[in-house]
């Protein structure tokens, strides 16, 4: 096969062998654990993958570790996390580009179908567009969650998507998980409010991805951010046609965007020489 597989974990004993499964077809697996205290690296070394492990510094500093010192077997590379799965539609349209030697974009946007209680949250949590499909070489990421991609050269949009199981791991993990990102979310975000201005053109673009990453500019500059996260899931992208779970999920995502609105305060105060609260 011509496509390599980049995987990161932590703790992730109870996704990891599944998302092995469904990459199996590649002759390259590799592993970035962050030093995971439960069986993922024994479920490697069974597997015969790849592992390398280090301390986690943030999403994009971990990336940008691993762009520069895995030498991954295969031109192409498919990231993945453990709580996802390749499809048999995304192999063979990936592996296809990979063959073509006359390929000239170097990077894929792909989208994802995000499950919840047995049902794909078709318009709750729309697959969007993350850049997965890559040649390492000209990538580079920013921002210590969800990472912006820096990429050196043309890139594209995939057809398929794969699949994500955000709460394979049930409602408490990923409250746990998103209070950590929440953090790294209000770090970001004030930093973004600095030093990045709103750029109406950016906004037009005819690139996808670009207008998406300016619509999230301008929303860190948004009143009752919470209350606009929900309307704008649950009934402008009319979340409520997902029944309970849809309803659930944007309720979740509204408290996210609280937290992260919470911490922004706080961190805000901190400077002035404030106390937290």
């Amino acid at each position: 096969m011509c496509v390599s597989i980049f995987i990161q974990t932590l703790d992730e004993e109870q996704n990891l062998p599944s998302c092995l499964d469904s990459v199996s077809w590649s002759d390259d697996i590799v592993v970035l654990d962050s030093l995971s205290t439960d069986r993922t690296a024994e479920i490697c070394r069974q597997r015969g993958v790849r592992l390398f492990q280090r301390a986690y510094d943030g999403r994009g500093p971990h990336q940008n570790w691993a762009m520069k010192n895995i030498d991954f077997k295969n031109r192409w590379v498919f990231y993945l996390d453990a709580d996802e799965h390749m499809t048999p539609e995304l192999r063979e349209e990936i592996c296809k580009i990979a063959a073509n030697e006359e390929e000239s974009r170097v990077a894929f946007f792909c989208g994802r179908k995000n499950m919840f209680r047995g049902r794909w949250l078709r318009r709750s949590m729309p697959p969007g567009h993350i850049m997965r499909f890559f040649r390492p070489e000209h990538i580079r990421f920013e921002r210590l969650v969800n990472p912006t991609p820096i990429i050196d050269g043309p890139h594209g949009y995939l057809r398929s998507h794969f699949i994500h199981y955000n709460f394979s791991k049930g409602i408490t993990e990923w409250l746990q998980r998103h209070n950590r990102y929440s953090t790294y979310e209000a770090i970001e975000q004030i930093k973004a409010l600095r030093e990045r201005p709103v750029s109406w053109r950016a906004l037009f673009s005819s690139d996808a991805n670009t207008r998406r990453l300016e619509a999230k500019n301008i929303s860190f500059r948004m009143p009752a951010r919470p209350l606009l996260k929900f309307s704008l899931l649950y009934f402008l992208k009319l979340g409520f046609l997902d029944g309970r779970p849809g309803l659930t999920y944007c309720a979740l995502q509204a408290l996210y965007e609280y937290e992260i609105c919470l911490k922004m305060a706080e961190m805000r105060r901190a400077e002035r020489g404030e106390a937290p609260s």
